[in-house]
């Protein structure tokens, strides 16, 4: 840089700073000022966490995925618990499966819902939704494999559910085992 370009640059720093007025500081900082108290964020979060699965109806047995290190687990009541071991060992055929990858939260739930119809519709067994392990989410964790969990149990025609074999997508999906579709009259 020469003598010249430093002067211009000086120049055109004046010329700014033409109309500029100093602002009039009497105070000066304390420094002896208590800080406020620290923000429990992840105890207001478990604390969120209980409240939310006191609210969720106690219909069946259920392992909340964020107890047992990201599992997802349900049995619908009156079903034996060799069921949902089956389940869990790859036992049933998958017959279809859903991908809710990218999906918005209203949009995963119409996708599942129609999903859930057909299956039923087709006498579909068993079928394989995949969640993903939300791993582009926010330190709140994995928004769709709560929902999904939540949706799941809701469904009546759910008997029971649990996280997938690693070579299916381990905690990222779920097998679903639905009831037999009877048609009326046959």
């Amino acid at each position: 840089m020469t003598d010249r370009d430093h002067d211009a640059d000086l120049e055109f720093f004046r010329a700014a700073m033409q109309r500029v007025q100093p602002l009039d500081v009497d105070e000066t900082p304390d420094i002896d000022a208590p800080r406020p108290a620290p923000v429990p964020l992840q105890r207001r979060a478990d604390d969120r966490a209980v409240l939310q699965a006191l609210l969720l109806p106690a219909d069946g047995i259920s392992i909340p995925y964020n107890e047992t290190g990201e599992e997802l687990a349900y049995l619908r009541p009156g079903l034996q618990h060799r069921v949902l071991r089956r389940l869990r060992r790859g036992y049933y055929r998958v017959a279809a499966e859903l991908d809710l990858h990218g999906m918005t939260a209203v949009t995963a739930r119409h996708a599942l819902t129609r999903f859930l119809s057909q299956c039923r519709h087709r006498d579909y067994r068993c079928v394989r939704i995949i969640h993903g392990k939300g791993r582009r989410s926010s330190n709140r964790g994995p928004i769709l494999k709560g929902r999904v969990d939540r949706w799941l149990r809701q469904r009546a025609e759910v008997l029971a559910f649990c996280s997938a074999r690693p070579v299916d997508g381990g905690t990222g999906a779920v097998y679903v085992l639905l009831q037999h579709h009877r048609t009326p009259g046959i």
